[in-house]
């Protein structure tokens, strides 16, 4: 009998699918994507000091995925793989500057692409990090910049270009900086001072927060940045008002899709650094501020829950919220937030954190929301990376994307809809800000060794906070490994 109800609840999670693909009404498809908030910062992942009514809900009417992976430990990484279907390591992707040029291949199908190719309307709002203009045209920040958003596929974006702890501190709103005057050029460098704006360097009293490791550059609103700019005064951003700016614009653009199925990807600023919510947020949470711009995120989910509603779309609407990579939770401003967590832990049971390897860095909250199909909400206990969306809203939408590249995408729908669905994949690849990998398969784990640092392999079933290191006692396990990983060494060769 168990076993028979296995097999009806696979086969209807398949038709589920697959009345999908023939569908003539699409599914709108929002994808939310927050900023280092951790695996147990949202209360249905335990949090009891931050308060998340609006995701909560979501998650207790959705799918609740207990073993998702960001592609990586930091941001660039996560959202190349995200939006490319593509390893990050194979582009040799880290932590771009805001001058960065542009790291897509804009020739190669990608996420956006596939939902153009479906009939969809496409748009970004806030944080893009993946690079603007060529290696042979580098971006000018006083003109309209030529490759970036829309030629990766999206049709509207409102986004700001690196993080909001690095220069320019403007958004761009389709390839053109808003509130830009030409009077006031705009100049923008990595590597040294450029104008006579102070710097946190130099001027440290006129900061209202202390700069930690490096983030002394030109002062933006009382906050030293990473990287130094001048001009450009009447585009700048305000920190306080980036989360409603932001929200705003995602807003107006779910609000502005008529006749067409629409795909956003929402990408927030919070939690990252530094961390400036609106006043109405500031000491609302009792983790400190740390908790202030997770429950303002929060907010934010809620938003646009509401407008969906208000426009009859949230039954026909895929909602996923997750986060490119666990936190840092003191890493470039003394902003007070590690001394007021007040006994809050973003991390749960897992070691590590933003950059590493180790769970506390790569395992992130993950949410899918999609009423009209998923009436009956529970856990996804399967392994599961986001690298893999390409290939999955490729197969949601059916044969529009037939013959279309997924790179090293796989689909893995049946997880969406099925509580019981088999692994769709024999191994996940995960990285840090590099070229350094982990590699996770069933209830393994492989860091495979790196410099000043011993191999690594972990059973997670027995040992998810990584505590013993079992190498030796299964080096069987290891040579598997090593073989995996030889295989997909030997496909990036042949790309």
């Amino acid at each position: 009998m168990i076993k028979l109800e296995k097999i009806l609840s696979v086969t209807l999670g398949l038709l589920t699918v697959h009345t999908t693909l023939q569908a003539s009404d699409k599914p709108n498809v929002i994808f939310i994507l927050a900023d280092d908030i951790g695996y147990a910062d949202l209360g249905c992942y335990g949090a009891k000091l931050i308060k998340t009514p609006n995701l909560d809900k979501l998650a207790r009417n959705g799918v609740r995925f207990t073993n998702a992976y960001a592609p990586a430990s930091t941001s660039t990484p996560s959202r190349y793989a995200l939006l490319t279907g593509e390893y990050a390591w194979r582009v040799d992707a880290h932590i771009l500057p805001g001058d960065a040029p542009l790291l897509i291949d804009t020739q190669k199908n990608n996420l956006p692409k596939t939902f153009q190719q479906a009939g969809y309307n496409t748009g970004i709002v806030g944080k893009w990090h993946l690079g603007l203009g060529s290696k042979e045209d580098k971006v000018d920040f006083n003109k309209t910049i030529v490759n970036g958003p829309k030629e990766v596929g999206f049709d509207y974006s409102y986004i700001f270009p690196a993080t909001n702890d690095r220069v320019p501190c403007v958004y761009i709103e389709n390839s053109k900086v808003v509130n830009f005057s030409s009077s006031d050029p705009i100049q923008v460098s990595y590597r040294q001072k450029v104008g006579n704006t102070p710097t946190g360097k130099e001027n440290p009293e006129l900061l209202t927060l202390r700069p930690h490791m490096g983030h002394d550059g030109t002062i933006v609103n009382g906050v030293s940045r990473i990287g130094w700019m001048s001009g450009g005064n009447a585009a700048l951003w305000k920190d306080e008002e980036m989360a409603d700016t932001l929200l705003d614009k995602a807003l107006q653009f779910i609000k502005e899709q008529k006749n067409e199925p629409y795909f956003l990807f929402f990408a927030t600023h919070n939690a990252h650094e530094p961390r400036i919510p609106s006043p109405k947020f500031r000491g609302k949470s009792k983790a400190g501020i740390y908790g202030d711009v997770i429950e303002e995120f929060d907010y934010m989910v809620g938003e646009v829950i509401k407008v969906l509603k208000e426009k009859g779309e949230l039954d026909n609407t895929i909602l996923i919220v997750t986060s490119d990579n666990g936190p840092r939770i003191r890493e470039g401003y003394a902003d007070g937030a590690l001394e007021n967590l007040n006994g809050h832990n973003p991390f749960s049971i897992f070691r590590g954190e933003k950059g590493t390897l180790n769970e506390g860095g790569t395992r992130v909250p993950f949410i899918f929301s999609w009423p009209q199909k998923v009436r009956k909400s529970f856990e996804q206990e399967q392994p599961f990376c986001y690298l893999d969306m390409l290939a999955t809203f490729s197969r949601i939408l059916g044969n529009h994307t037939s013959g279309l590249d997924m790179n090293d995408s796989r689909d893995a729908s049946g997880l969406f809809f099925d509580p019981q669905a088999k692994p769709y994949r024999s191994y996940l690849i995960l990285q840090d800000n590099g070229r350094n990998i982990a590699v996770r398969s069933g209830e393994w784990k492989w860091i495979p060794a790196q410099r000043n640092q011993n191999q690594e392999l972990y059973n997670l079933n027995n040992d998810p906070s990584e505590l013993h290191n079992v190498q030796f006692d299964y080096w069987m396990v290891v040579e598997d490994f090593r073989r995996k990983v030889s295989e997909v060494s030997q496909m990036n060769k042949k790309k």
